[in-house]
């Protein structure tokens, strides 16, 4: 029987942080191939008020993790955002899929109704599950691996959009 909810976050989200980790393999190899300072990409923005690429990276895997555990109703595990290389933010990726693919799909078999409180701007926001994760945590998840993304292409890392959707089927 299928679980809508679970199909349309675990597994995405999963699919997601997999493109941005061999995104991340991609950029390491620009860097050793080039002999740039892999923290010349690591700290660059796109913008001065927008966050760097390791922050994207972190935001990304947090909406991953946090999404997923609002859902499921279980405790958000808690990563130290200390990453510092290219392999820190893979492994970070690597520990947030893990965590996804322990989740079981009975666990959020109700939770499109689910009520979701966050914090937003100090003030609490009460979400139901299916609008929290259609209009909150998706585009959340997809503005932080895309923005990953272009600050990587733009810094000459040879990527494409089949790099960002990943395989097909």
């Amino acid at each position: 029987m299928s679980n809508a909810m679970y199909d349309h976050s675990i597994p995405v989200f999963a699919k997601m942080l997999g493109n941005l980790a061999a995104i991340l393999d991609k950029a390491a190899k620009h860097c050793e191939a080039a002999k740039l300072d892999p923290n010349a990409l690591l700290g660059f923005r796109l913008f001065p008020d927008m966050f760097p690429l390791t922050r994207q990276v972190q935001i990304a895997t947090d909406q991953a993790k946090g999404g997923a555990a609002r859902l499921a109703g279980v405790e958000i595990p808690k990563f130290e955002d200390n990453e510092k290389s290219f392999d820190d933010l893979k492994a970070r990726i690597a520990k947030t899929i893990a965590f996804l693919d322990g989740l079981k799909p009975e666990q959020l078999a109700n939770s499109a109704g689910r009520d979701v409180t966050l914090p937003i701007g100090g003030n609490p926001f009460t979400f139901k599950g299916e609008w929290y994760l259609k209009h909150f945590v998706m585009p959340n998840l997809y503005f932080h691996v895309t923005t990953a993304y272009n600050i990587l292409r733009h810094n000459g890392v040879a990527l494409g959009k089949r790099d960002f959707i990943g395989a097909m089927g």
